[in-house]
């Protein structure tokens, strides 16, 4: 008997965080902290947008990382002045830890002053980064 109450309980628990890991991923939002980084041209090795500025953080064996590569590339086309880059993470330690990235892909969305004026842990969906660019621009 107490197996079985063992086994349920993680199982809840699982489904627990199964369930808000779902409803927080891919989400971009504000986080105070964000508002006060400023990101140059030197420091992502690539010019900013005009008017934004879509920084991804990837890793090699990302699965979800070419799938946001493919939808913010296809933003950056759409909106003049907005920029897309890719930075591998493994690479660009230094910044991962001034950024607090935990995970791959983290979408950063900056303003034409590169300043961070929203954020994503995973995969964001392409009506978001749209909406998202609306803050930045």
């Amino acid at each position: 008997m107490t197996g079985l109450v063992v086994c349920v309980v993680v199982l809840v628990a699982a489904s627990t965080f199964g369930l808000l890991r779902a409803e927080r991923d891919g989400r971009l939002r504000v986080r105070v902290k964000d508002g006060a980084v400023r990101l140059s041209a030197a420091e992502l090795g690539e010019p900013l947008g005009e008017r934004a500025t879509l920084v991804q953080f990837s890793t090699a064996f990302c699965q979800p990382c070419r799938a946001t590569r493919r939808v913010l590339a296809e933003v950056a086309g759409m909106v003049d002045g907005v920029a897309h880059v890719e930075l591998d993470a493994e690479e660009r330690l230094e910044l991962v830890r001034r950024l607090d990235v935990v995970r791959t892909p983290t979408v950063l969305v900056l303003d034409g002053g590169g300043r961070v004026v929203r954020r994503a842990a995973g995969q964001p969906r392409k009506a978001d980064v749209i909406a998202a660019l609306g803050a930045a621009v």
